[in-house]
């Protein structure tokens, strides 16, 4: 490891790309420090965030509630990024625009980006009225005579701030190392760290709570690692094929099918669907049922939610792996499953082994969304710092963290065999090295 991170700083496209990203990252959080015009600047601070708005905040990379320009985070990009993927699935004709190879896949994200305008400006409206309008000491004493500008500069506002977030993730993705939505999320998550701190530093068992914390932060970071990593391994086998004197193919692979494949989406789409009611209720004053939506341990809510991560989890598997295209694919390939026939009965052979993989991942993701509200409950630990241990946030940071070291692994690997290739390659010769 040592040795790698001395490469990574080593080489200079990789230390291009590192150095790159690090300002990127550093221009993204300096918009959390510009006001949106006619908002009170008290609320600059983590500790005024709503609290109905923190699991999505940590979502977002963004500080929803709170009166900077980049309140939106990524959130309008990454709905709409998820919106087409599905629609990828579920659309023949935008299937084939994803078959298109990268023209389609150029034509898609095109597309991505004009549909952020509209969601960001819905989801702005929703962040005024559910926010700005019922909380006033957020907005300026001069505005607040003037509602209808206050909502057009605050939401033209939150519009521009998406759109620069998002504008700074491509570039992220196009100059340096990894996905620039995916650093962005994690950095929001973990921006928020010190000021859970300095705010948990004023309790009176700080180091007792600080233990805990890493106890619990430890074990969940292995927990998650470990399921990260898992996978179903399934045997390949390619057919034979002689030619003449020559024989092709013959070899075996394998087709590993993660534990955890749905990642994190399921559940989004469960918070994005708590969230909304949860809002709406509070609105119009319907205690008992806002009351529901916002005891995270409540009989209820914890059903409700569960059920919605299993729902969630396997539809989003269903669409994204289909057995019987995959079956498809390696039958025109020549290879096949060792012990099962092609066409029809490996596609139930590999429906039936997604359909083990996401009950286990299921149980997973909703032992790792719940578990810690009930550990937490009772403890001095800011919001903040509870959606930080919450297993969403770590399986955020550790997916995005190991996502990351691979990439400049791959990067070193390949920096690495161009170098073998130049040295052992046409035109170098011994006497040119000693020289």
């Amino acid at each position: 490891m040592e040795v790698s991170f001395r490469n990574i700083f080593s080489i200079p496209e990789t230390r291009a790309k590192v150095f790159t990203t690090i300002w990127l990252l550093l221009a993204y959080r300096t918009g959390f420090q510009v006001p949106i015009p006619g908002m009170s600047a008290d609320f600059l601070s983590g500790s005024n965030t709503n609290p109905l708005f923190g699991l999505m905040s940590a979502f977002s990379g963004g500080q929803l509630g709170q009166t900077t320009i980049f309140g939106l985070g990524i959130m309008p990009y990454i709905s709409a990024s998820i919106i087409f993927s599905m629609l990828t699935k579920i659309s023949p004709a935008m299937e084939a625009v994803a078959k298109e190879g990268a023209s389609g896949q150029k034509k898609i994200n095109q597309w991505t980006r004009l549909a952020t305008v509209p969601i960001a400006l819905i989801q702005a409206f929703f962040v005024y009225t559910g926010v700005f309008m019922n909380n006033p000491r957020m907005v300026s004493p001069g505005m607040l005579d003037s509602p209808i500008l206050l909502g057009t500069v605050v939401i033209a506002s939150l519009i521009a701030g998406a759109m620069i977030v998002m504008w700074i993730g491509e570039l992220i993705t196009e100059h340096g190392v990894g996905n620039g939505a995916s650093l962005i999320i994690m950095a929001g998550i973990i921006a928020s760290m010190p000021q859970s701190f300095l705010t948990l530093s004023g309790t009176g068992d700080f180091w007792n709570t600080l233990l805990f914390i890493a106890g619990i932060w430890g074990l969940v970071v292995f927990v998650v690692v470990f399921m990260h990593k898992g996978a179903r391994r399934i045997p390949v086998q390619y057919a034979r094929l002689t030619r003449g004197r020559r024989v092709y193919g013959g070899q075996r692979h394998y087709l590993p099918l993660k534990v955890n494949m749905a990642g994190v989406m399921p559940i989004i789409f469960a918070s994005v669907l708590f969230v909304i009611p949860g809002i709406l209720f509070g609105i119009m004053d319907w205690q008992y049922l806002s009351s529901i939506f916002s005891d995270q341990t409540g009989f209820i809510y914890v059903s409700i939610y569960v059920t919605m991560v299993f729902t969630f989890c396997f539809f989003w598997n269903r669409l994204m792996f289909r057995p019987e295209e995959i079956a498809d694919n390696l039958r025109e390939h020549g290879s096949f499953i060792p012990g099962i026939r092609p066409g029809s009965k490996t596609a139930e052979y590999l429906s039936n082994v997604l359909t083990r993989l996401t009950l286990v991942g299921a149980g997973f993701l909703a032992i790792v969304a719940v578990a810690p509200s009930f550990i937490t409950k009772g403890t001095p630990m800011p919001p903040s710092m509870q959606y930080f241990l919450g297993g969403t946030s770590v399986l955020i940071v550790v997916g995005v963290a190991l996502d990351l070291v691979d990439k400049l692994s791959a990067q070193l690997a390949m920096r690495n065999y161009e170098g073998q290739m130049k040295e052992d390659g046409p035109g170098w010769t011994k006497k040119e090295d000693e020289g």
